[in-house]
């Protein structure tokens, strides 16, 4: 089976009614879709790991062998997804499955899921809730402050971009600028604001 992002955005919006985890997916694709350009990889497999790579996340919240993402993971398995997503998305709760990060898509799905989760964050604080006037430096002070943001690991933010092998500094503006070319779609181009 080939997977297609069209089918993999179907199952991801059946699967996950919160707005909030779907815009997630949808951040977490556009860092990991512009870094499979970067790398010239194919790009639709890599968007639909990213898609789908907490897809099972409202359903089966508990970490563990009976819930995220081992359920998310078996369902895409019957379904005949490829290996190389199902190790991408076991590889980004790799403490919990065991499962290594051995490929580059599962490094780059690990080395773009809390990043984005700490840009939404840093955005939607803004009083203009637009992306295009973040800065790096402002996104470096939000990493330093633990008070913010509390549920985005530091520590992964940073083992993320060790393990690709790229400066923290050039990962974070690299998502940044890739999450910026998908602002609509993402909801932060201001059209949040008052």
């Amino acid at each position: 089976m080939e997977p297609t992002r069209e089918g993999a955005l179907r199952l991801m919006e059946e699967w996950t009614p919160s707005e909030s985890l779907r815009k997630h997916m949808l951040a977490v694709e556009a860092a990991v879709s512009a870094y499979a350009e970067k790398y010239g990889e194919p790009s639709e497999p890599w968007a639909v790991a990213a898609l789908l790579h907490d897809f099972d996340y409202e359903r089966y919240p508990d970490v563990g062998v009976d819930g995220h993402p081992f359920v998310g993971v078996r369902e895409l398995e019957a379904l005949g997804y490829p290996r190389l997503i199902l190790d991408a998305i076991l590889g980004h709760a790799a403490e919990v499955t065991g499962v290594k990060r051995e490929t580059l898509l599962a490094k780059v799905l690990f080395a773009c899921d809390e990043l984005t989760g700490l840009i939404t964050a840093a955005v939607l604080v803004r009083p203009d809730k637009d992306i295009a006037g973040l800065g790096l430096s402002s996104l470096k002070k939000k990493l330093k402050d633990k008070a913010f943001a509390r549920g985005v690991d530091r520590d992964d933010v940073r083992r993320g971009a060790e393990e690709l092998g790229v400066e923290l500094d050039e990962h974070m503006q690299f998502v940044l600028g890739a999450m910026r070319a998908r602002s609509a779609e993402l909801g932060l181009d201001g059209s949040l604001a008052g």
